[in-house]
């Protein structure tokens, strides 16, 4: 028994983290494996037989690519507005000093820390009191408060491991403030915006709960997939999930080929 033991004790951690990696990815495989079921009844939790009816009419249920095609909009455009304002921010806390520097870096970690529904609720009382109508509008502005933060994290966290006197060398080298931010810092930078843009795109794309207090008659895709559980689940529903969990695996694969061909090309 004392092999085995110490052969556990050496790779526990391995067991887990593979463990954890399977708990994460199971229900993907069950909602890619019913993406292929051809169900008897309005709802998709029983398998019945193989089917490739929902692959090849994706769209084949009511208003479901009209949600998609608006939760796709709402959220490229929030991601765009929140990269680009996270950016700033997130250089301006780490490369200035400024008065109530301090309770800004707090503040604006304050939405990552505070249950959504706060958040939602708050964001509905003040539409409601300037008078705005709910609809793409106000869901597009809570979006981008709410992936504000998340960006400011990813790209400040690159910032401070940044070598200030890479930039200086640059100057030394006669280039100017523009040349050396694009020449230098921004592609310093490129991973944690990178980052932080990605996972913008993918709080926005499925967020529910500050959608749905601020969407009026708006119906966005996570509205949808709740809306369809009530009355019956379509197949296609897991087409479309099957098919962002691929784009998603695709992405970060390229992410990482990117990464290890830039490894091998540097000088040793």
């Amino acid at each position: 028994m004392r092999n085995p033991l110490t052969w556990l004790r050496r790779n526990l951690a391995v067991i887990a983290g593979l463990g954890t990696l399977a708990y994460m990815i199971l229900p993907n495989v069950v909602v890619t494996v019913f993406s292929f079921n051809n169900p008897t009844g309005r709802f998709n939790y029983a398998w019945q037989e193989f089917s490739l009816d929902a692959w090849k009419d994706p769209c084949g249920v009511a208003d479901m690519c009209g949600s998609l095609s608006l939760s796709l909009q709402i959220a490229l455009w929030s991601t765009l507005v929140a990269t680009a304002l996270g950016t700033a921010i997130a250089f301006a806390l780490v490369r200035y000093r400024f008065r109530a520097r301090g309770a800004v870096n707090s503040l604006i970690f304050l939405p990552m820390a505070m249950p959504e529904i706060v958040m939602a609720a708050s964001l509905l009382a003040l539409f409601l009191n300037m008078g705005i109508q709910l609809g793409f509008w106000t869901i597009l502005i809570a979006h981008i408060m709410f992936c504000l933060s998340f960006v400011v994290a990813a790209v400040k966290a690159r910032v401070l491991s940044m070598d200030p006197r890479l930039e200086e060398a640059a100057r030394d080298l006669y280039a100017g403030p523009v040349q050396t931010f694009v020449r230098v810092t921004l592609p310093i930078a490129a991973p944690g915006i990178a980052a932080g843009a990605l996972l913008s795109f993918a709080l926005s794309f499925d967020d529910f709960i500050i959608t749905n207090f601020n969407s009026g008659n708006t119906v966005t895709f996570p509205m949808f997939v709740w809306g369809s559980a009530q009355r019956g689940t379509p197949v296609q529903i897991n087409v479309i999930g099957t098919a962002m969990f691929v784009i998603a695996v695709l992405v970060v694969l390229a992410g990482q080929m990117v990464g290890n061909r830039r490894k091998k090309a540097q000088p040793k």
